[in-house]
């Protein structure tokens, strides 16, 4: 049997519609039908050839699929449930070495100095070639955290937050969480952005500001139920002004919390302006280097201010999305959000994605 892969032979070139044979279940691992594959904005920084990553490769580091083969000895998902050809699962993107000083001395996996990430390091010569999610078809190697979505989930609901969801968890319950009653503020309207928001509301903040634009991002997001406050701050004429109007609605303090979800460098010295005097700004978004930026250090120490970032996602914070799933489906309306393409309309999801056009774009198949 073969499947098809999208894939990346060589940076900024149009991407392919490849056919590879499916190989037997590796050892500890498992085959899995890919039902769908996100496409995030890393994706267009990976062909462009933003990142150092080896070609050619299968794209797609998110996904959802059907199990179809399990590997002798592979029974159960990574929260100990019985698993079984047939079922529907999720997947962690990336595979910690366990051995590096970041994940051997410092527990901090996110930092691993040596992750294998599917459809970013995998290459199709190093094998197996299905090792991204753009595929009808992945091979999942042992130690992938593999878990099991429940039972009636919208898997377009699932894949709205795909890769922003499992990323905001670690954010919100590591490194900065989110207490009961805060106002908080979110920089940015992408998927980030929409799951900081989705996950303050459901945390208990008692006010939620999203700032970002343009104006149909931020309008699909209020019909979802995510965020509270919707200021438009991409398409102001007068962005001060923008920035007064967040201020007027933390009652002129500012945010208990600020959370940085729009990748764009500018948006680190706004933010910083927008927490009040002892708050906390909470840096997600600068994923891609895209920079750097001017801003006042004497804000940070006069605002008393606690200043996080955070890394990426374990495959532990996939776990605790896909048992958040439930709550936030029936909360927000997230596959709203999402809209599908076939894997030979690769070249339309990407320029969509790349001029937000769509706020979640996944490959189905």
């Amino acid at each position: 049997m073969s499947a098809r892969a999208v894939v990346l032979e060589e940076f900024g070139k149009p991407l392919a519609l490849r056919e590879f044979t499916i190989p037997e279940a590796p050892a500890g691992g498992m085959i899995v039908a890919c039902g769908f594959g996100g496409i995030c904005g890393t994706d267009l920084h990976l062909h462009a050839g933003h990142l150092n990553i080896p070609t050619p490769l299968v794209l797609g580091h998110e996904g959802l699929g059907v199990v179809r083969e399990l590997a002798p000895g592979v029974d159960k998902d990574a929260a100990g449930a019985p698993l079984s050809v047939g079922d529907t699962v999720m997947w962690a993107s990336s595979i910690a070495c366990g051995t590096c000083v970041p994940c051997r001395l410092h527990r901090e996996p996110t930092l691993c100095e040596n992750r294998r990430t599917y459809g970013v390091n995998r290459s199709t010569v190093d094998g197996p070639e299905l090792s991204g999610a753009w595929a009808d078809h992945i091979v999942l190697q042992a130690g992938t955290t593999v878990i099991k979505v429940a039972e009636g989930t919208d898997p377009l609901a699932a894949m709205s937050l795909a890769c922003a969801g499992p990323t905001v968890v670690h954010a919100l319950y590591e490194r900065r969480p989110v207490r009961l009653g805060e106002t908080v503020v979110v920089q940015g309207s992408g998927p980030v952005g929409l799951a900081a928001a989705a996950f303050a509301q459901l945390a208990g903040a008692a006010k939620v500001i999203l700032v970002g634009g343009p104006a149909a991002r931020l309008t699909q997001a209020a019909a979802a139920g995510i965020g509270e406050v919707h200021l438009n701050i991409a398409e102001a004429a007068d962005p001060d002004a923008v920035l007064a109007q967040v201020l007027a609605e933390t009652g002129g303090l500012g945010a208990d919390l600020v959370i940085e979800c729009a990748g764009v460098p500018a948006a680190v010295s706004q933010g910083l302006r927008l927490a009040r005097r002892g708050g906390s700004y909470l840096v997600i978004g600068q994923y891609t280097d895209a920079g750097d930026t001017t801003l006042n250090p004497h804000q940070i120490v006069h605002r008393q201010l606690d200043v996080v970032g955070s890394w990426a996602f374990t495959g532990a914070h996939l776990v605790e999305y896909v048992r958040l799933l439930p709550a936030l489906a029936a909360r927000f309306d997230l596959a709203s959000l999402v809209t599908a393409f076939a894997l030979d309309e690769h070249a339309a999801a990407l320029a969509a994605v790349a001029e937000g056009s769509v706020m979640k774009a996944v490959f189905a198949s």
